[in-house]
């Protein structure tokens, strides 16, 4: 059984009555309350069980397709079946797993510290890079208190020094060995998780004891649901250091694609060429993990940002599965190499670019329309659109348009659908052979579709009756026609 907090889950705003100076709780007339929308306030017992699983299995889970792949030829099911007849011992699989050493805590450190400088730097890419937009720039969301926050956009700067830094070192400079990821990657795997665990720990006290902004906080009364999903919203040191902007998409993000090179030339190293598809990989992650930096002032006003809060799922999701699980394709094809047939190579190669560009495009068509305030023509007419209001816990109405037009009108989360198709020609890329790389996009559906689910709660609850009518009118999530 889950252990409760030490605070009880609220379920409403408590506001000042003008007119008899006592808390009042106000109440919409469709039910809605103030303040009310976001993560979750109630938690249900499928909703504690499957965190409990998530913090059971998903550590263990790492090392064990980190093993698989070092020890039983990226056969997931060879270790667990030869503890089964007998064939391996726990003793032994125990034995196989990476050590703890010195040089894991050195790389992953100097790598977190100088992530936290390049944060923290001032951005000049805005200043010379055309149509790039960084520097200081305000999120495209409120808060449920009312907040307005403002972020250091210079991702883009970041990761162009940290990936060109990497180049340079493995093709000129030779400061250390170009596959340092690959070979060190389970000892880093450890100290990955230690900080993973560590982040969480640290923002799950700092929300009960000095929250950056007490009014988003969320506690929902259970001590595992709030250290998994998170107490506050935006966690901050100072103004600028945003532990949730920056571990979601600097230091593993930015990983992502040094480990796919890295992984790349250790294929080279190995086997004296690099396959395919392992280009493949590089080039459909590379783009979409450059896109993120081109677009992070866009990045802000996401699901991500404005809704979910900072718990374990980000500080150590962000810290180990996204390094380590993003990347299982390329981890694999290191240790399996895969040459495809040149039709099947091209075939998966534009069914990853599709996808790319159906994603960027459902995203910059959402983003035109909100700088525009639904003035600009979507498709080439004037969009339709739905006008829903909504109340912050300040009690003040606001007033948000929900897109019918372009490709919000053939289903409400194509963004997603253009993630799938990307994700599922990254695994195609590795063949037949193995079910490995295979988790990723069987991982990556439950994600989005969970994710569907969660924003469309959210949704309701903030909207109310007119996000009914956006759901009649877009009535499929991701599959237009089918789902």
């Amino acid at each position: 059984m889950a252990t409760r907090s030490r605070r009880t889950a609220k379920t409403s705003f408590p506001f000042t009555s003008k007119k008899t100076g006592h808390d009042d709780t106000i109440e919409i007339d469709d039910g809605r309350k103030p303040g009310q929308w976001g993560r979750a306030w109630e938690v249900d017992l499928f909703s504690l069980v499957a965190i409990i699983c998530l913090l059971i299995f998903c550590p263990p889970m790492v090392f064990y397709f980190y093993v698989s792949c070092t020890h039983y030829d990226c056969a997931l099911s060879a270790p667990l079946l030869g503890i089964l007849i007998g064939d391996v011992t726990v003793a032994e699989f125990w034995s196989q797993l990476p050590p703890i050493t010195a040089d894991g805590f050195k790389i992953v450190l100097s790598w977190m510290a100088f992530q936290v400088i390049l944060t923290n730097l001032p951005d000049l890419f805005h200043k010379f890079v055309p149509g790039y937009v960084g520097g200081i720039q305000p999120g495209s969301g409120i808060t449920p208190s009312g907040e307005h926050l403002h972020y250091q956009i210079n991702g883009l700067q970041a990761f162009c020094i940290s990936n060109g830094l990497f180049l340079l070192n493995g093709f000129i400079f030779q400061w250390v060995s170009p596959t340092i990821v690959v070979d060190h990657c389970g000892e880093m795997l450890w100290v990955a998780n230690i900080l993973g665990y560590l982040v969480s720990i640290l923002v799950y006290i700092k929300g009960h004891t000095f929250p950056t902004s007490p009014k988003d906080c969320k506690f929902s009364g259970y001590f595992l649901y709030d250290f998994m999903m998170g107490i506050e919203l935006n966690p901050r040191i100072g103004k600028w250091f945003d532990f949730k902007m920056f571990f979601n998409i600097r230091p593993g993000m930015i990983a992502w694609t040094i480990i796919n090179m890295s992984n790349a030339i250790y294929q080279y190293q190995m086997h004296g060429y690099v396959t395919n598809s392992m280009w493949i990989v590089n080039i459909i992650q590379g783009i979409y993990v450059f896109d993120t930096f081109w677009n992070e002032a866009w990045y802000v006003g996401t699901i991500d940002i404005l809704h979910d809060h900072f718990g374990w799922m980000f500080g150590w999701g962000d810290c180990v599965w996204l390094p380590w699980m993003y990347t299982i394709q390329g981890f694999y094809l290191a240790y399996k190499p895969v040459d495809l047939p040149l039709p099947i190579a091209v075939a998966l190669l534009t069914l990853g670019l599709v996808g790319l560009f159906i994603y960027r495009a459902v995203n910059s068509q959402k983003d035109y329309f909100r700088r525009t305030d639904g003035q600009g023509l979507i498709w080439g007419a004037k969009p339709k659109y739905l006008e829903a209001t909504y109340y912050t816990s300040d009690s003040k109405k606001r007033m948000i348009k929900l897109l019918l037009s372009g490709w919000w009108g053939v289903t409400r989360h194509m963004n997603y659908t253009g993630e799938l198709m990307l994700s599922t020609a990254c695994c195609l890329a590795c063949g037949l052979q193995g079910f490995m790389p295979y988790f990723y996009i069987l991982f990556v559906f439950i994600l989005m579709t969970h994710r569907c689910i969660r924003d469309e709660h959210r949704c309701k609850a903030k909207y109310g009756r007119v996000w009914d009518e956006y759901m009649s009118k877009v009535p499929h999530r991701l599959i237009p026609g089918v789902f």
